[in-house]
């Protein structure tokens, strides 16, 4: 079932239809030019959902590129194409959505490497088992498992390759390093979260997030954590008790036997996911050159 090679981690990176511009021309300088990177490091998969998606979730996808570009540019790197449907609250009418259907149909078998569906809901997955069984399905972080025994209950679905669990059990070392090969496998670790710790109001925010998708009029979620009205900000996030650093992954987490790492960012400018980049995967002696082939792209507004 797995494809990992022993010695590498894999990042899962946000915006497969937000960032397609960026992506268009990080791919092709990460593939020619795979000495300014880590060779420790690979893409395991590029993730979004395109604008008015309903069965979207985690955040409201704003991605208006097309379908055929997008899976022509995964098919081109040989990268696996995820669909974030991680919609919390689908009901059985919104399962015949034409658009989702027609993503379905577009993606399903059409990638050497294998595409998935990040996904929610029971109800969801239960249908795209069924009429779509040539995606692999990855469990959301949307479903805020806090608890470790929610996590290895999660885990030990069969219906899922990975399990993406709340950033608050980043560091429940003393659980983690007791799981197995396998189910080390499955985890899928969220690094980059710059939610407060301590929110209690996590799984309610993304149920705005699914109502919106849904087109439903419903107020904002009001964040109440401290200082939410900065928004995101990477420096912030580092400082996050459950922040996972390049030094975190390399020293902790690689020698545990981890290998997959989740950079969130949908909802984020181009700008700053290019410092996720430089960041997670450049080495620092290139990160210049990699900011100049991309800052004088003419085609490119990052912000």
């Amino acid at each position: 079932m797995n494809e990992n090679q022993k010695g590498k981690i894999y990042y899962h990176l946000p915006g497969l239809f937000e960032f397609y511009e960026l992506y268009s021309v990080f791919l092709p300088l990460f593939q020619e030019h795979r000495e300014y990177f880590y060779d420790w490091c690979e893409i395991g998969s590029i993730y979004g959902a395109p604008a008015d998606c309903i069965w979207g979730g985690g955040r409201v996808g704003f991605g208006d590129c097309d379908s055929q570009a997008v899976l022509k540019m995964m098919q081109k790197y040989g990268i696996s194409a995820r669909l974030t449907f991680s919609n919390s609250l689908l009901k059985e009418e919104h399962l015949s959505d034409k658009k989702c259907n027609e993503l379905c149909v577009l993606f399903e078998n059409a990638n050497e490497k294998q595409n998935g569906i990040i996904v929610h809901s029971d109800l969801l997955l239960e249908y795209l088992q069924n009429k779509y069984p040539g995606f692999y399905f990855v469990s959301s972080t949307t479903k805020v498992l806090t608890e470790f025994e929610q996590l290895m209950n999660e885990v030990n679905r069969s219906e899922f390759r990975y399990v993406v669990p709340d950033f608050r059990l980043n560091k429940a070392f003393d659980k983690l390093e007791q799981m197995t090969g396998s189910e080390k496998e499955k985890i899928e670790f969220l690094c980059n979260e710059c939610c407060w710790f301590g929110c209690k109001d996590r799984k309610y925010c993304y149920e705005t997030v699914s109502r919106k998708n849904l087109g439903e009029d419903c107020p904002e979620h009001q964040c109440r954590a401290p200082e939410s009205e900065q928004g995101y900000l990477f420096s912030k996030a580092m400082t996050n008790p459950g922040f996972i650093g390049i030094d975190d992954i390399r020293n902790i987490y690689m020698p545990m036997g981890f290998s997959n790492f989740k950079i969130e960012g949908r909802s984020l400018g181009s700008a700053l996911i290019l410092e996720f980049l430089l960041y997670y995967m450049t080495k620092p002696n290139y990160q210049l050159q990699v900011r100049e082939a991309i800052y004088l792209d003419n085609m490119l507004d990052l912000f």
